[in-house]
């Protein structure tokens, strides 16, 4: 029998895949759940027991939160990424590990071919093609849904028919939580126009009262929450999402060029990444110099564009972190941020790295470091090229 590893969830589309790989094509299914800090152990639980119920050989739970987090997350924060100013690629980050940790699953156990879910409408089917493609070239990559095009009604009819009956329930949204966010998709994201109702969205709003909180990084890396240090950051985004998220706050529409070049509409409920990402860059404002937030708004939006079209492989982006790495030497210190029903603010920062030292001036009021004439030589040479040019054409002209 040929051995298949198969990315699995245990939805509708990821249950067909076992039936039919099992019964109509004679495999031998091995299913992978992977965690990337989405998941609780109960649901992980249920989806193994669901797993074996279809007839899968074995089933193995991959978690890698911890993994996403150092070898992604992390940059994602140094770079300050929001897709288009404001998506944190809450899901595109998370398709990615998920991805990359069945296809070391299915290399390490030999398997021979591997497949998932995913429709021929999304990013997703490109994503975990190309990470199979990059890990075990020589696996053959299997798709049922994309390849039979099949409605959700075949779906069900087809399983009902293997003995499978249960309510598969089409939620009026569909809803896919992670670490890193939480993205929402309904009628409202198919067209240009309608927005996500408040039912819509995975947390409710339970608070109202503001109240301030405080962030406090080392070297780029959130590790307190108001004062409460954290040995593994994903517990201070997870404490930051527990803060945050009654207010309502993260919630946004992005829209987007997907990888198969149509447009993209999709609900986000982010309240941790955005905070940490505004707290973060705030930070910089005031640590770094002007060409190194230059570069790294450069670096890190090519980054962010490749992370999201599943070129996560890509050696430059190995080259990219190692500078977003070493950018973050000073940023350390604590950020102060006010959270109010569905808004935050910025308050401020401390940091004994903060570059507005009133050593060498206040903007504005005095000047510590230089006089009125070096302002009036510096302003001289600043503007001589500039005043030649102008020069120039005005002779030439004439």
């Amino acid at each position: 029998m040929k051995k298949v590893v198969l990315a699995y969830s245990g939805g509708l589309d990821t249950s067909f895949c076992v039936k039919y790989l099992t019964e109509e094509k004679g495999m031998e299914v091995h299913s992978v759940l992977v965690d990337t800090g989405g998941f609780t152990d109960s649901e992980i639980l249920d989806i193994e027991k669901k797993a074996f119920e279809l007839g899968v050989k074995s089933h193995y739970t991959s978690r890698v939160a911890d993994k996403y987090y150092k070898e992604c997350i992390k940059f994602l924060v140094f770079g300050n990424i929001l897709k288009n100013n404001t998506y944190p690629l809450s899901v595109s980050a998370e398709r990615i590990f998920q991805a990359l940790a069945v296809a070391e699953y299915a290399k390490s156990i030999g398997a021979s071919a591997i497949a998932h879910g995913s429709t021929g409408a999304g990013n997703d089917q490109v994503r975990f093609d190309m990470a199979f493609r990059i890990i075990v070239p020589e696996a053959e990559i299997i798709t049922p849904i994309r390849d039979l095009k099949l409605s959700r009604e075949a779906e069900i009819e087809f399983l009902k028919a293997k003995g499978v009956v249960k309510e598969w329930h089409k939620s009026t949204y569909s809803i896919n939580q992670g670490l890193w966010g939480t993205s929402v998709g309904g009628k409202e994201t198919l067209n240009s126009w309608d927005n996500l109702p408040e039912t819509a969205w995975p947390t409710q709003v339970t608070k109202k009262k503001p109240t301030e909180i405080t962030l406090q990084f080392v070297k780029g890396e959130l590790k307190g929450v108001n004062n409460r240090k954290f040995k593994n950051p994903v517990e201070a985004i997870r404490r930051v999402h527990s803060l945050a998220s009654p207010y309502g706050i993260g919630r946004d529409t992005h829209v987007g060029d997907t990888i198969i070049g149509i447009k993209g509409r999709v609900g986000f409920e982010a309240a941790a990444p955005i905070i940490i990402i505004k707290a973060h860059h705030l930070l910089e404002k005031h640590v770094l110099t002007k060409w190194q937030q230059f570069l790294k708004q450069n670096l890190a939006e090519f980054y962010g564009m490749q992370l999201h079209e599943g070129q996560f492989g890509e050696p430059a982006l190995r080259d990219i972190e190692k500078f977003l790495e070493n950018s973050q030497g000073h940023v350390t210190g604590t950020v102060r941020i006010k959270l109010s029903l569905y808004n935050f603010q910025m308050l401020g920062i401390e940091s004994k790295y903060d570059l507005m030292s009133p050593v060498f001036g206040s903007y504005g009021e005095m000047n510590n470091a230089w006089s009125g004439d070096d302002v009036r030589g510096f302003s001289k040479i600043a503007s001589n090229q500039t005043m030649i040019y102008q020069k120039i054409q005005e002779l030439a002209e004439k």
